[in-house]
Parts: structure tokens; sequence; C-alpha cells
């Protein structure tokens, strides 16, 4: 009897810790670090984009610029957004395409300038500006035209653009034919003060003459593109006025031209024209003066049509 009240005493002592909740007693000592978790070497990639999706967006993104620069011993370079060169130095683009359109500074047309040489040959157009002076900075771009019978669209999947700083440091700013210009200031649209400089790095700023101080540039209503010039994005009367731009770089500041800024209000709507005459009777091989007035925005080109008796319909160049 004793013997069994004993046993059951062992045994209460041995199932009573897992009924209260604690841990029970191993029946043999624990070997160092037995119950310890090892660490799985499981290395991990991190996730990086697929390449076929990479190089699918890349290549697309090539093929959309068909334009590159020559460079020495028959090396072509593409060409970013800007690129800087020296005035004086002689340029080579080419444009893949057996039917390619140029854009380039309109000046250049204006004057029939000899420096320039344009050419289409069997795979690439090809343009090459010879002794570059400051006065050729801006954009210069090209494009496939496709041509379905006398109709021609622009392929806008092949471009190419370049915008050309030519510095001078005796030009910062990009030289204009004319000493005065007027910049008309619309209530409905953007206006552009072009003082563009040569060298991106310049310093520039804005002056009104009169009175005399500097025009902040706030970045919101005034901002600067280095491409443009300064930029009114409200135009107000208050804004009117004779302005100019000064610009620094490593030296001393030069002064643009004067710009005359005229605020105009007119109605929308096409141009109201009138005429007159100097007399409304004349005796033969007497002289008449016609004068034809047209009104609207300053901005918009008109074409002149004349028609008379004892003549053809003939047009006149735009006024």
């Amino acid at each position: 009897m004793r013997l069994w009240v004993l046993l059951s005493l062992l045994l209460l002592q041995e199932t009573l810790p897992h009924v209260i909740g604690q841990p029970a007693k191993s029946k043999r000592p624990k070997e160092p670090g037995e119950n310890k978790i090892k660490p799985v070497n499981k290395k991990v990639k991190p996730k990086t984009p697929k390449m076929k999706e990479r190089e699918s967006a890349d290549s697309s993104l090539k093929s959309q610029s068909i334009l590159t620069q020559v460079m020495d011993k028959g090396r072509f370079q593409k060409l970013a957004a800007t690129l800087s060169l020296s005035a004086g130095q002689s340029i080579e683009l080419r444009c893949k395409g057996s039917n390619v359109i140029w854009n380039y500074p309109s000046y250049l047309d204006t004057f029939k300038d000899s420096r320039l040489s344009i050419k289409q040959l069997d795979k690439y157009g090809q343009l090459i500006l010879a002794n570059s002076t400051a006065a050729d900075t801006g954009e210069y771009s090209c494009w496939l035209q496709l041509c379905n019978g006398n109709k021609c669209t622009k392929d806008e999947t092949k471009t190419g653009s370049t915008y050309i700083f030519f510095t001078d440091k005796e030009e910062l700013f990009v030289p204009t034919p004319s000493y005065f210009e007027i910049v008309y200031l619309n209530p409905d649209k953007p206006a552009v003060i072009p003082c563009r400089v040569t060298t991106p790095s310049a310093k520039v700023t804005l002056h009104r003459e009169f009175p005399a101080e500097e025009i902040e540039t706030d970045g919101t209503d005034i901002i600067y593109d280095v491409k443009k010039g300064f930029v009114y994005q409200h135009p107000t009367s208050d804004h009117k006025g004779i302005v100019y731009c000064k610009a620094e770089s490593q030296g001393a500041p030069q002064i643009s031209i004067k710009y005359h800024l005229l605020y105009v209000e007119v109605p929308k709507g096409p141009p109201s024209t009138t005429i007159a005459a100097s007399s409304n009777r004349a005796e033969l091989s007497d002289s008449i003066h016609v004068i034809c007035t047209v009104l609207g925005e300053p901005d918009v080109d008109v074409n002149f049509r004349w028609q008379y008796p004892g003549q053809e319909v003939r047009d006149v160049c735009p006024g």
C-alpha cells in the first residue's frame, strides 16, 4: 500500500508541471547550442527591372532620334538636348533617311548664307555649317517626310533635335539685325523678350529703362528660358515700357538691345479692312493712289489680293 502511494506521488510530480504551464524537466542535460536555430544561407536576389523591358525602352528612345554629329576620323555621336561649341568651329550633322527635312535658325535663309550647305544623299540628309558665329545659336532639328503622291506628312516617330550654343566671350547675347525691337503684350498668351545668350552658364537679368530698376524674375509670372529669353506668362498693362537684358560670364557685363513692350488688347476675330482712293474721278494719264487698310491682331500675317478692271487677280506679298 505504501509503495503504491509513493509511486503515485512520483507520477504526480512529473505530470504537475505540464498542468500549470511550466516547462518539463529534461531527462538529460542539453548539449551546448542544441536548441539554437541554424540560419538558412539562402541568397535573395534584389528585384531589378527585366532586361528585355529596359532594352526595349532604351531602344525605342534611340529609334526616335535620327540626328547625329560627325566627329573626327569618321566617328558619329548621338546628340543630347543641348550642345556647346566655340564660335568659329564648323559642324556637320546627319539625319538617317531618304527624305529628310531640316529646321535651323531662320536668318540663315533670310540672308542666304553661303556657310550653310544642305544635301540629300541616298541614306541620309546632311547639314554643314562652316565658320560658325554667335548668331548661329539656336535649334537644329530634322525629321523624315512621308509622301503619298503630292501629299506629304511628318513622320513623328523619326525625328531629331538639338539646341546648339556657339559660345563667344565678345558676344554673350545672340546678335540681332536691329538695335530695337517691339514686343506685343497680349493678355491671352505669353510674351517673350528674346534676349538669348550664347553661353548657357551666363547669369542674365531683366531691367526696366524708366524708372531704372531690375525686374524680379519670380519663376512663376516671369521666367527665364535660356533657349527663348524672358517669358511673361500673363502679360498686363503694368508690364509695358522699354526693357533690356544684362548678362555676366567671367568678365564685364554686357547689355542687350532694347525692347519696347506694347500692351494690346484687340477683340478676337478676323481682321477688318477699309479701302480709300485719292480721288473718285480722274482724267486719262492721271495717277490715283488706292490704300487698303487692315485692322487686327499685330502678330497675324496678312496677304493682300488686288482686283481692278482690265487686270487678272494677282497676289501680293504678305504685308
